[in-house]
């Protein structure tokens, strides 16, 4: 089981460290140490901290995989291992290591499609205050990954829209404006920037 040791994504901005100390597994949590799990087997530990029990899977890839239950209302949740020198979606982010970022979110929400972490309305919250400071080109990254994430939602394409424009860039936005109306043809507020801001 020392194979395991390691970090295991857990959400956009934090880990699951699993170590081992005279063969006794240890997990580390939040600000959490030392965390000693009670073993059910070979393969599972049950973690008081978190209520949860961990299912150590060795194939096709190192994963924690958590026991199905009632809070879960029958999501398949798993923590992909990281590889060495791996960071989350958010530390690449802040780095500016877009593309890093997104395969990171993206990972997230294959993974764990129900976490908070990489929620539409959370991202969108995060770019629009990003817009309040101006900061215009960040706000067009934040969006261009809600659109990755959430790709049948017109809110995002909107959004991302708005975002162009903002950055003065005409063409993406009047782009992004016509997804989010083809997705939702009822969305006035796109049609009204189409309308107003590109139509001579």
């Amino acid at each position: 089981m020392t194979s395991v040791s390691g970090d295991y994504l857990f959400n956009a901005k934090e880990t699951i460290g699993i170590s081992f100390t005279e063969n006794e597994l240890l997990v580390q949590w939040r600000d959490k140490e030392n965390i000693k799990p009670l073993k059910i087997n070979d393969s599972t530990f049950y973690i008081q901290e978190m209520n949860e029990k961990f299912i150590f899977v060795m194939q096709p890839e190192v994963h924690i995989l958590l026991a199905q239950k009632r809070e879960h209302k029958g999501a398949t949740i798993k923590f992909p291992k990281m590889l060495a020198g791996q960071k989350t979606p958010n530390a690449y982010y802040e780095n500016d290591q877009i593309d890093k970022a997104i395969e990171g979110y993206l990972s997230i929400k294959k993974n764990n499609p129900n976490s908070r972490s990489i929620r539409e309305g959370d991202l969108n919250n995060l770019g629009y205050r990003a817009m309040r400071k101006k900061e215009y080109k960040k706000a067009v990254k934040i969006f261009k990954l809600n659109t990755i994430l959430y790709p049948k939602s017109a809110n995002t394409f909107d959004s991302l829209g708005e975002a162009y424009y903002r950055s003065k860039d005409s063409v993406n936005a009047m782009i992004s404006f016509k997804k989010s109306l083809e997705l939702n043809p009822k969305n006035t507020r796109a049609k009204q920037f189409i309308d107003e801001q590109f139509l001579d």
